[in-house]
């Protein structure tokens, strides 16, 4: 057993000689295009890699960032992107209360909250495919 571990240390070690470059330094090999570990860039396909894409560029195609936020007055409402007509929105109507009050939110003009009087606007928004 303990012989089997030297011939293959020895093998590494003589690997790793030939694999030195002209100048002395270790040449890496790896599967990622710079050597070392492939980043998550590097190995993201599909849906993934469009949202990478769409960040790196500071947009939010599926709207996974927090909204902006407003004062919530009727002048300058919460705006709340959708895809559709209509679209469910919970308002937590103080800092610290832990119950959400739901209501739907139509396409129009702004709604408030029917409980504390916050206003939301809904406004279109387009898929980035």
């Amino acid at each position: 057993m303990a012989s089997r571990l030297l011939r293959g240390a020895g093998e590494l070690a003589a690997q790793a000689l030939r694999a030195r470059g002209p100048n002395g330094v270790a040449a890496v090999r790896s599967m990622a295009t710079r050597g070392g570990i492939p980043t998550d860039e590097e190995q993201a396909t599909g849906l993934e890699r469009e949202i990478m894409l769409a960040t790196r560029k500071g947009l939010d195609p599926y709207n996974m960032l927090a909204p902006k936020a407003a004062t919530g007055t009727k002048e300058h409402p919460n705006l709340v992107p959708s895809i559709t007509n209509k679209r469910i929105v919970g308002c937590i109507c103080e800092e610290d209360n832990s119950a959400v009050i739901w209501f739907w939110l139509h396409k129009g003009d702004a709604q408030r909250c029917p409980n504390c009087g916050t206003q939301y606007k809904l406004v279109p928004h387009q898929l980035a495919h």
